[in-house]
């Protein structure tokens, strides 16, 4: 199938070669994706992203020699260049509550998916990670983030991280941070929803965060939301 001039670059890192040659089937089939580059683990994964450039890297998280988290930080602390953006990773994991996924997306991972994932369903996430949104279902994110807090000792909430946020913007983030749409917020908050994504926008480049997923990271981790406290 010919690929389009725009086509999605796509980077495949996992150690098992029969497991990537069949996402690179997948991606290859498509005409907007392109596959561009493989790598066995996670050292490897972190030269070849630099000299091929993807722009979407699906990363396994449990490598040897270095694994998908620590390629992930290293990945994205590479300069990027004018032309270039740095890419948006995808992780890669067995088990929806696998500790590691956590740490991927506090490592700035956009997202991750079942190994198990449907090819469709794969596709999809590639597409929508590389318009800048995250992948994953707002009610596992919850699971995911509330079970890791179930096993933190319980502290206070740090509100203080939102003082650099105006009112409005606070009151974006604490209901984006419980996985309302853009449409749900707008229709809380009786605003437009142009607006919603005008403060959202603010909300992500004031707390330093990348995708809404990360907002969720940061709000767990700040114990704005977890187990035992609330926002209301």
């Amino acid at each position: 199938m010919a690929e389009t001039s725009s086509a999605i670059r796509v980077m495949m890192v996992d150690d098992q070669e029969l497991f990537r040659a069949g996402i690179g089937m997948v991606v290859s089939s498509q005409a907007d994706m392109k596959l561009v580059g493989e790598a066995a683990n996670g050292r490897d994964a972190i030269e070849v992203s630099a000299q091929c450039r993807p722009d979407v890297i699906l990363m396994d998280l449990r490598m040897p020699v270095l694994d998908g988290i620590a390629a992930i930080e290293k990945i994205l602390q590479q300069p990027a260049d004018l032309e270039t953006q740095l890419p948006r990773i995808i992780a890669l994991t067995t088990f929806n509550r696998d500790q590691a996924v956590l740490e991927a997306v506090q490592a700035g991972a956009s997202g991750f998916l079942l190994k198990s994932a449907e090819p469709e369903f794969l596709l999809a996430a590639i597409r929508t990670v590389h318009s800048g949104y995250a992948v994953i279902a707002p009610s596992t994110v919850h699971e995911l983030f509330q079970h890791a807090a179930r096993r933190m000792p319980a502290v206070a909430p740090d509100l203080s991280s939102l003082t650099q946020l105006s009112a409005r913007e606070e009151e974006v983030f604490l209901l984006a941070a419980k996985a309302l749409s853009n449409a749900e917020i707008a229709q809380e908050l009786f605003v437009s929803e142009a607006t919603v994504k005008s403060h959202l926008r603010a909300v992500l480049m004031k707390l330093g965060v990348q995708n809404r997923l990360q907002l969720v990271s940061f709000a767990y981790q700040h114990g704005i939301l977890g187990t035992g406290h609330s926002t209301d």
